[in-house]
């Protein structure tokens, strides 16, 4: 399995924006090849700080995702977000390989 993390922090104030957005989302990757599973992580202690967790069957499927067409359309859509603030957040990202279960 591979897991991916990308953490980005908001202003507070627009988090639950944020989140709402995160609710209703496009669901293109759910259709992915390898796609396991996405979830939207809040950190209890900084309510600004985000985190996607998408789980992977393998390294070749998210690469696989982060190089096709539905993946640059969801990606294009953030750059043109109305809230030019939140569409200028750049995420830290982090990948696991699951070595033990």
């Amino acid at each position: 399995m591979y897991i991916v993390h990308s953490t980005f922090s908001v202003p507070t104030e627009k988090a639950d924006e944020v989140i709402s957005i995160y609710h209703n989302r496009s669901g293109l990757v759910d259709a992915a090849k390898g796609f396991i599973r996405f979830l939207l992580l809040q950190n209890e202690k900084k309510n600004g700080e985000l985190t996607v967790h998408m789980e992977w069957e393998t390294k070749d499927d998210f690469l696989t995702w982060v190089q096709s067409e539905d993946y640059r359309r969801i990606h294009e859509l953030e750059k043109k977000y109305p809230d030019q603030e939140l569409a200028s957040i750049i995420p830290s990202i982090q990948k696991f390989k699951v070595v033990a279960e």
